[in-house]
């Protein structure tokens, strides 16, 4: 049965938890994080919306297509309060630098960022600049719709599909049972902006899937299982992915 005011309450923690944007107060009982994993993928379509809204309005402005990428990307990571770059840089340093399982996932959870999240998030955000500033006119908004729904419903995904590396943080607590049913919202919101683009987006979502694959099975690998940088990683890469693949086919 859908119960309207408490599928509001999950979109608002969704919209808490993977931005900075006010989102209201939620009801008493609040619902779980486990719950508002249906609405990661549509806070993509606010926070693609806003870094498309920034890259048209730099050129708007007469400015160039690589500041106006720049500034999107700018303006995505001040909505999101940069969670995604955190878990990838963090992803990065452990996964790079760390001995055993205990250790990968001390430094994961350490705060500061070392030489390898340093270098993960040069080289991740160049691409993505790159890939927007490839379009001379800016790149189309379903493109920005697409990457940002379709990284974050991977991130829902990964959630399902993995165990928890941790008895504890945001990849334990946004984890949990429901079948397959919950993600129709998100695939919806996919399959809209995938529309729009044609077949360059189901070679983009295969890209994406590799990418989010890759970093899955590095994550299972060295720690058995997701945490919140995990997911932040998977984010961070399929976006990059879908963003080189569209710019490669559409531009």
């Amino acid at each position: 049965m859908i119960q309207p005011r408490r599928h509001l309450a999950q979109a608002q923690l969704a919209l808490m938890l993977l931005t900075r944007l006010p989102a209201g107060q939620l009801p008493d009982p609040a619902p779980s994080m486990a719950q508002a994993r249906w609405a990661f993928a549509l806070v993509g379509l606010v926070v693609g919306a806003l870094g498309w809204g920034a890259q048209h309005g730099a050129l708007a402005l007469g400015l160039s297509p690589m500041v106006g990428a720049w500034l999107a990307l700018g303006v995505m990571a001040l909505v999101t309060g940069a969670l995604h770059h955190d878990g990838l840089a963090d992803y990065a340093d452990g996964m790079g630098g760390g001995r055993d399982r205990a250790h990968v996932l001390e430094i994961m959870r350490d705060s500061r960022i070392g030489s390898y999240g340093v270098l993960a998030l040069i080289v991740v955000l160049a691409l993505m600049a790159g890939a927007l500033a490839s379009f001379p006119a800016g790149a189309p908004l379903a493109v920005f719709l697409f990457a940002a729904t379709a990284s974050r419903l991977g991130m829902a995904l990964a959630l399902q599909l993995m165990p928890a590396a941790r008895p504890d943080g945001l990849g334990r607590s946004a984890a949990g049972a429901g079948g397959w049913l919950w993600l129709w919202p998100g695939m919806l919101a996919v399959g809209l902006c995938a529309a729009a683009l044609g077949l360059a987006a189901l070679v983009a979502l295969g890209g994406m899937a590799l990418a989010a694959w890759l970093a899955a099975r590095v994550a299972l690998a060295r720690i058995g299982g997701q945490t919140g940088d995990v997911l932040g990683a998977v984010q961070m890469l399929s976006d990059m992915a879908a963003l080189l693949v569209l710019a490669a086919m559409l531009r």
